[in-house]
């Protein structure tokens, strides 16, 4: 054979191993019908980011888990307790129930239970139910916020690729941190420890009684960090390169609400809370701004890393520094016996679980310091704004989710 017959053969070869990627596109080369005789086969439907956030009906979306995505579904969902508390109130209203005989338990999934004589609240197990409903609530408000609000505004603002799922997690963070970072200060001015009084962590313990206030604000951060948690595994947010100190600090978080909940310690848990909630504000709205205009988020950024420096390293070492020396300020009858079925929590050894997963918190928090320091050096020096964080943002939006 030829040299020229061989080099032929080689191509005809080639052009075989490419020739399925072509299918689509070939088309009758000797018939001059404009319909191909090689069509496309029929396949799967591109997933548009429309197709991703719509229910599928309630009953499926429930089986699947699909409400955690679905506005519409966790939307439903959420109006089940509120919606079964207005017929029991319409049904005692005129008459028809007895409301002595047949309370209306529904009222404990939207307003605290147990309220005392002197107008204020204590601890019950239907706190739980609270909790399932605000879990729901919570979901809701994330995916409408997100989906609804912050997207759109993020293509407005000419935000593209997959910075506008970025965008849409920092903004949701802006709008709850800015919230409920308001909400802990307005309940901390009416404590005794505010600013920051520490010895009151312990004075009069135990804070057996809390203001309306206070318990509705504790429970619904326990839902939203419970929320939070469920969506972090199930991978509703795309995973960042500090996932595993993510799962860790959610998992701190919870222990922390749990804990300083059920033993009576609900200011120190107010005043961690603050804490991270204004820090995370002000690190959610550079962030955002950073996806818009990289110039201006600098300084922006530089205040973040001063408010973060206060709250989360000075602020949580000075609670920390209660925790270690005004642990005994606790009146002696009430730091020494653990008895759980007489609702007595504090012995000795407490002072230990209190303080280890503080001190956790601020491991971690020292971690994600260094990250941050080391994004301000680089913003100022050497122009490069990236977190660290983050695989690359510049990529579209995924191979399954496209724009409409």
């Amino acid at each position: 054979m030829s040299q020229r017959h061989k080099h032929l053969h080689r191509r005809r070869a080639s052009s075989v191993t490419v020739a399925p990627d072509q299918i689509p596109l070939n088309h009758s080369q000797q018939s001059p019908s404009p319909e191909p005789e090689v069509r496309p086969l029929p396949g799967r439907r591109r997933q548009t980011e429309r197709d991703r956030y719509r229910s599928k009906g309630l009953w499926s979306d429930i089986k699947t888990g699909r409400w955690l995505l679905a506005p519409a579904s966790s939307f439903k969902l959420s109006l089940i307790a509120p919606s079964l508390y207005l017929i029991h109130h319409l049904l005692t209203t005129y008459g028809i129930i007895n409301r002595s005989q047949v309370p209306n338990v529904f009222e404990y999934f939207i307003l605290p239970s147990n309220k005392l004589k002197d107008g204020r609240y204590g601890k019950s197990w239907w706190d739980f139910a609270f909790l399932a409903h605000y879990v729901i609530f919570w979901t809701f408000v994330r995916q409408f916020v997100t989906v609804r609000v912050l997207r759109p505004m993020a293509k407005a603002l000419g935000v593209k690729g997959q910075k506008i799922v970025r965008f849409t997690e920092q903004g949701y963070a802006v709008f709850y941190f800015g919230l409920l970072g308001a909400c802990g200060l307005y309940v901390m001015r009416d404590l005794p420890i505010w600013w920051f009084k520490t010895e009151h962590f312990w004075l009069e313990y135990p804070h057996r009684k809390m203001t309306f206030q206070l318990k509705t604000y504790y429970l619904l951060q326990a839902a939203y960090w419970l929320q939070q948690t469920i969506i972090m595994i199930a991978k509703i947010e795309k995973p960042r390169k500090d996932y595993n100190e993510l799962v860790a600090h959610h998992i701190v978080t919870l222990w922390l609400i749990g804990w300083s909940y059920t033993f009576y310690l609900t200011y120190i848990g107010v005043a961690v809370f603050i804490t991270m909630d204004v820090s995370d504000l002000f690190l959610g709205l550079a962030k955002c701004v950073n996806y818009v205009s990289e110039f201006y988020s600098v300084p922006l950024f530089a205040w973040f890393a001063i408010v973060w420096t206060y709250m989360r390293h000075y602020l949580n070492i000075v609670i920390l520094y209660s925790v270690w020396a005004q642990f005994d300020l606790i009146p002696l009858p009430d730091r020494t016996t653990f008895d759980p079925l007489n609702d007595q929590w504090i012995d000795w050894w407490m002072k230990w679980q209190i303080f280890t997963p503080i001190l956790l918190l601020q491991v971690l928090n020292l971690i994600w310091y260094y990250l941050i320091l080391r994004i301000l050096v680089r913003a100022l020096f050497l122009n490069d704004r990236r977190d660290e964080r983050s695989d690359n943002e510049d990529e579209v939006e995924g191979d399954e989710v496209k724009e409409e």
